[in-house]
């Protein structure tokens, strides 16, 4: 029998042959970015690389989700890899699509490459009939909860029902027989330095689309017959404001809300205003009770101008706790990569991922690699370094998925064994739903 070293050896000596067509796919995923439920091309460039590996997939999971089936030499417990298909929107960044202003600043062109590495790992020779179990290659949509108010439109017109892609996976049953789960997000820093910074803990979040009504007038001529739905957004943005003293540090509550809509035209006094914003919180009591101030400061800014003001309340993302078992496995096999004192261990970051859903109902590793400059979510965020941010990442990943699954599958059986869920699939979607909430307040 092989030993594990040999088939480590094994597939990361195919990622390296392939590293060119790895790169060369991140890299035209970067140049074609595509925001969540719209990754039409995205998709298309997955569903090609896996026909050219040879892999069976299945293809419109969640709108643009595709899941890919490697099968192992014998039975044992399923691996999902992760790939996220979605942009940000970003104006001005240097890879933004001129007409969607749609950019990759956050990497997730990188994660797809990634993926695809492990996938072409795994095939290497005779890898696979020495693992015991499935590995399922799954391109997710709709990681970057953004365009709430379109997306909400889809949730309406019953396309989906929650608007991220992996609440949307666990949903539609994707998930249902994976037993665990690991994908890998480029990170900024000193892209040359070569690191990884893995574990840690992530904030949790519900998303609301508001909707201010007033009464248009002249704005110049007749001011007084109008009522002026911008000015009570900016009052209830002010409200919003004046909660954050009450929040506790340990809860890391972020309350961000934008204006997408504010009004029609400057000579009429805007009677429709739009609102955005995330509530987010490392604990879901945290963040639910956010949320309840800050519809107290949405009504009270409708009731100060005398309007109205609608506000549908989302279920967004759970906080994320990744299992201590596969980071051990994950860490020695990063740091076989790049060196101990270049392996990093997280602490809580205030970000939210919906690996944490995922993470609430299986054990799940999301670890970073440093390959990126800039701020992530920003104009400069740009990845430098790609055999950091493909190659590098895979390897780690297939690596620890033949720890997980070689020898009878040991070290999974025994994770899989000792891991407590929070929650099943059924009080997962419970809870999710119950976060919904429409709720209409007039003067």
């Amino acid at each position: 029998m092989a030993t594990v070293e040999h088939l480590k050896s094994k597939a990361c000596a195919e990622i390296d042959r392939l590293g060119n067509e790895l790169i060369g796919i991140a890299k035209t995923i970067l140049d074609n970015p595509e925001p969540g439920f719209r990754e039409f091309k995205t998709a298309r460039t997955v569903a090609e690389a896996f026909q050219r590996f040879g892999i069976p997939y299945k293809d419109g999971i969640g709108i643009t989700g595709l899941r890919g089936d490697l099968q192992g030499g014998t039975a044992g417990p399923t691996i999902a890899v992760m790939g996220e298909l979605d942009s940000l929107k970003v104006l001005g960044h240097p890879h933004a699509d001129p007409e969607t202003t749609a950019a990759h600043a956050c990497g997730h062109h990188c994660q797809i490459g990634m993926m695809l590495g492990v996938a072409a790992a795994l095939q290497a020779g005779d890898v696979l009939d020495h693992l015991s179990g499935r590995v399922a290659l799954m391109a997710v949509p709709a990681e970057e909860y953004i365009e709430v108010e379109y997306r909400d439109g889809l949730r309406r017109e019953g396309k989906l029902e929650f608007i991220g892609g992996k609440p949307e996976f666990i949903r539609l049953g994707a998930l249902d027989d994976v037993d665990m789960a690991m994908m890998t997000h480029t990170s900024s820093g000193d892209a040359d330095a070569g690191s990884i910074a893995f574990g840690g803990t992530n904030n949790g979040m519900v998303a609301k689309s508001i909707r201010f009504l007033g009464r248009a007038s002249h704005a110049g001529g007749a001011p007084h017959m109008g009522v002026n739905a911008l000015n009570a957004a900016m009052i209830a943005m002010s409200a919003i404001h004046a909660q954050r003293e009450t929040y506790q540090d340990p809860d890391t509550v972020r309350v961000h809300p934008i204006i997408t809509q504010g009004g029609v035209a400057v000579s009429s006094v805007p009677a429709d205003v739009r609102m955005e914003t995330y509530v987010r919180g490392s604990r879901i009591e945290a963040f639910m009770d956010a949320s309840n101030k800050v519809d107290r400061a949405l009504r009270a800014g409708a009731m100060a101008v005398g309007g109205s003001v609608e506000i549908t309340t989302l279920p967004g993302y759970l906080p994320i706790s990744s299992d201590e078992g596969m980071l051990q496995l994950y860490g020695q096999n990063a740091a076989s990569l790049l060196g101990k004192t270049n392996v990093h261990r997280l602490g809580h970051r205030t970000g939210s991922t919906d690996m944490g859903d995922v993470s609430q109902l299986i054990p799940v590793i999301h670890p970073y690699v440093v390959a990126a400059t800039g701020n992530g979510h920003g104009i400069d965020y740009v990845v430098q370094n790609y055999d950091l941010g493909v190659l590098v990442g895979a390897k780690a990943m297939a690596m620890t998925v033949i720890d997980l699954l070689y020898d009878g599958a040991k070290h999974a059986r025994r994770i899989v064994g000792e891991y407590d869920p929070p929650l099943t699939k059924e009080s997962y979607l419970s809870l999710m739903r119950s976060m919904l909430k429409e709720t209409t307040h007039t003067k």
